[in-house]
């Protein structure tokens, strides 16, 4: 009898749901055949977000630029564009390949982020630095590679014609980008404390973000939390609701799942095309970060990630040492340099060693160049760094700010201590001390420790407990996801840490 009852049940919601799907009057009401909604762009089983679309866009900018940059400089002249033609036709693998540099530099300045940290004046300072630096990776791909090349007027024209366009494409997508036609509509059951943590996570209003909150769903079980404004009148029906605002996800944030949890709402709404996510899932997607205070351990057991299969950490250890090897030679130059300048101003030793935990809780010397002065811990005690510390050095201080003293450890890398990109390693000191203070942290140490991390693209600098624990977040979301793509983003992201010095101290 169980069994029937459930298979009459299930073949009752899916019924409902194909009667809904057609606009045939189910449970008394009448349910649209389809939302209003006329551009719901989707990429496979998601969104193509804003921010893909402006990146496709610029792409394409770029490579217009190159045509009229051709166009400018030979239409002028009889004959002379004919000839071009016959030299460097078709133009298109040479436009593509300046648009796809471009663009990887614009990924590097931190262009793609979903939070910016500039406005428009900020943003096209980027632009320029971007242009620039593709500019001088252009001439050096141009001189290993003569055959590509597409002469010194073009190329120059080009720039400044991308320059240009990439402004105008921005300032452009800065004035639509808040729009609802690029954002998925989301409700969210719940209305308690979980539910206004999105709110909070967030930091700011939803509507800059690429969703938009059209309510929320008071569910059995919730306390105070999000004001009664925002909770939309429910009258039973879940998919009559969804429907009717159009709504894209549902993000399920009960206070209490012991009762009431929608299960047959939520399969009708799952069925009829309409995304259902946890809480915790969704906050994972929108902030790159993992909510330590939602988490429960059996998320570690079920959550998908965590990779640690043999072809994955073979290609990382190849990697880490393909560029540690290059970076070592491309920089000995200002290695030798700064460990003059270090001897010289205080006669002191020019590396410093400090032990630091590794991967699962390991110890190791790791190297940096030496910013502090020599009695900067005369107690042997560990101190957070301070923002103008007085323990740094006038060299260090500028070492820090060109994140120079971190060269060093490229070394370590190679030893195979640590790698170029993971969570920053902390002394045992802190992590004892962390450890006792924040859930979760000793589940940072599953992967190396790298030179840069995710945390150190998102967030930045951290000195006390809370802001160890918000770098966590970033760190467990690191070791979820990590991947060849997702070291290769960091590593160019850090390019904009380095040159506008953003974090160090």
């Amino acid at each position: 009898m169980a069994r029937g009852s459930l298979a009459v049940r299930a073949d009752r919601v899916i019924d409902a749901t194909r009667a809904r799907s057609l606009g045939i009057e189910a449970h008394g009401t009448t349910v649209d055949a389809a939302p209003a909604r006329a551009i719901s762009l989707r990429l496979f089983e998601g969104h193509v977000h804003r921010l893909a679309l402006l990146a496709i866009a610029e792409l394409g900018v770029v490579m217009l630029c190159v045509y009229g940059a051709v166009l400018t400089r030979f239409s002028a002249f009889s004959g002379t564009f004919s000839a071009f033609q016959a030299t460097v036709d078709p133009i298109w693998p040479r436009a593509l390949l300046i648009a796809g540099v471009t663009l990887l530099c614009l990924v590097a300045m931190g262009l793609y982020q979903l939070r910016q940290r500039a406005r428009f004046a900020g943003i096209a300072a980027r632009l320029l630095i971007a242009v620039l630096v593709a500019e001088g990776a252009l001439g050096l791909i141009f001189y290993l590679a003569p055959s590509l090349f597409v002469g010194r007027g073009v190329f120059g024209l080009a720039g400044i014609f991308a320059f240009s366009g990439l402004a105008l494409t921005r300032l452009a997508f800065l004035r639509v980008v808040d729009e609802d036609i690029f954002k998925r509509r989301v409700l969210v059951w719940g209305a308690g404390a979980r539910a206004a943590t999105i709110a909070k996570r967030l930091r700011r209003s939803t509507d800059q973000r690429g969703f938009k909150i059209v309510g929320h769903v008071r569910a059995p079980g919730d306390g105070a939390g999000v004001p009664d404004d925002q909770v939309l009148q429910f009258d039973g029906d879940l998919l009559h609701l969804a429907m009717h605002h159009q709504v894209e996800e549902i993000v399920v944030a009960m206070d209490d799942r012991r009762g009431g949890f929608p299960t047959q709402e939520l399969l009708e709404c799952r069925l009829r095309g309409i995304a259902v996510y946890d809480v915790l899932a969704f906050l994972e997607r929108e902030t790159g970060r993992v909510s330590v205070e939602l988490m429960q351990s059996s998320w570690f057991i079920f959550s998908n990630g965590f990779r640690c299969n043999v072809p994955r950490l073979a290609s990382k250890r190849l990697f880490d040492v393909v560029v540690s090897i290059a970076v070592l030679l491309a920089a000995s130059p200002i290695a030798l340099l700064t460990a003059i300048a270090i001897f010289l101003e205080d006669r002191g030793p020019v590396l410093y060693r400090q032990i630091r935990t590794g991967q699962n809780g390991r110890r190791f010397p790791m190297l940096k160049f030496r910013s502090m002065r020599i009695d900067a811990e005369p107690d042997g005690q560990a101190m957070w760094a301070r923002r103008n510390d007085p323990r740094v050095t006038r060299v260090g201080a500028w070492l820090r700010r060109l994140r120079i003293d971190e060269l060093p450890q490229v070394l370590n890398v190679l030893a195979g201590q640590m790698s170029l990109v993971g969570p920053r390693p902390e002394r045992p000191a802190f992590v004892e001390e962390l450890t006792q203070a924040i859930p979760y942290y000793p589940e940072r140490h599953f992967v190396k420790p790298g030179i840069t991390g995710w945390a150190q693209v998102r967030y930045g600098y951290g000195s006390s407990k809370m802001e160890a624990q918000e770098k966590l977040e970033y760190d467990l979301y690191y070791v979820k996801h990590h991947s060849f793509a997702f070291d290769l983003m960091v590593l160019l992201q850090t390019v904009e840490i380095v040159l506008l010095r953003i974090g160090s101290r």
